[in-house]
C-alpha cells in the first residue's frame, strides 16, 4: 500500500474550522507543492470555487472532520 505523497502537506493546510480549498504544483518540490488558494467557512462557497477552476482535478477541499479526522474531496 502506498502512501499518499502529500499527506504531509494536507495535514498542514488543513483548518481547524472551514474549508481550505487547495491546489497542487506538480513542478514544485516534495513536500511543497500543496498551497492554498482560499479558506471558506462554508463547504459549498468552496466547492464552487473549484467548479470555477479549468482543471478541477488539481484542486481539492481539505477540512477536518467532527471527530478531528482529516478529509480531502
Amino acid at each position: 500500500m502506498t502512501k499518499d505523497i502529500f499527506e504531509d502537506e494536507k495535514v498542514k493546510l488543513t483548518p481547524d474550522t472551514g474549508f481550505n480549498l487547495v491546489g497542487i504544483d506538480y513542478f514544485g518540490e516534495p513536500g511543497n507543492q500543496l498551497y492554498l488558494i482560499e479558506h471558506f467557512e462554508m463547504y459549498q462557497d468552496a466547492l464552487n470555487a473549484k467548479k470555477d477552476r479549468k482543471n478541477q482535478d488539481e484542486y481539492f477541499i481539505l477540512y477536518k472532520g467532527t471527530g478531528d479526522e482529516f478529509f480531502c474531496r
